[in-house]
């Protein structure tokens, strides 16, 4: 747990924007988390960041609100999750309640049709971005590969080898639920990594 280096209104003020930005969904805030969070102020680690990001994608619930929970838990215990978690759906109820009155009305109007045909392109560019991080750190040894380990340590053979395995059996097993997969990717990451 971490104190100090942000403030728990600061954390608000953070989680309140993601939540207000993020159009298009969790992994677009898991990108937005990530700029702030590790690049701007360095409380978390590009790993830790990617370790929460893949509990959340597996836990219940939708993906920025179980990242926003973690994070805030991670940084200032269960007071930070609350903090978090109030800051990234306070922006998304206070839209809903202004805008469903008169969406209907709203949607059929030139200029907000084209505002959404502008929102499709940029949310896949993020959640784009956010899929090419989490390969990297899950199947990249990029920090192995620059001290000079040669180019077979550029990759994390042991994760390529499940996710290959999980593709096959998610593909070839149409009736197995993906539940049982991402159980078998936590029990992988325990014994293995």
């Amino acid at each position: 747990m971490m104190t100090g280096v942000l403030g728990l209104l600061q954390l608000f003020g953070i989680f309140f924007y993601v939540g207000l930005f993020a159009i298009g969904g969790g992994l677009v805030a898991a990108t937005f988390m990530q700029q702030v969070l590790v690049e701007k102020y360095a409380v978390i680690s590009l790993e830790k960041f990617y370790s929460m990001l893949a509990i959340s994608e597996s836990t219940p619930g939708p993906i920025g609100i179980n990242l926003a929970t973690y994070c805030g838990t991670e940084l200032y215990g269960p007071i930070g999750g609350i903090i978090t978690t109030l800051g990234e759906i306070t922006p998304s109820l206070i839209i809903i309640m202004l805008v469903a009155g008169f969406f209907g009305n709203l949607q059929k109007k030139p200029l907000v049709q084209a505002a959404f045909s502008g929102l499709r392109p940029a949310t896949g560019g993020m959640v784009l971005v956010a899929m090419v991080n989490v390969f990297k750190i899950a199947l990249l040894n990029l920090p192995e590969f620059a001290s000079g380990g040669g180019w077979m340590s550029l990759f994390r053979w042991e994760s390529i080898i499940f996710y290959a395995a999980a593709l096959v059996i998610l593909f070839c097993f149409k009736k197995l639920h993906p539940v049982f997969v991402v159980l078998a990717g936590a029990v992988f990451g325990i014994l293995f990594l």
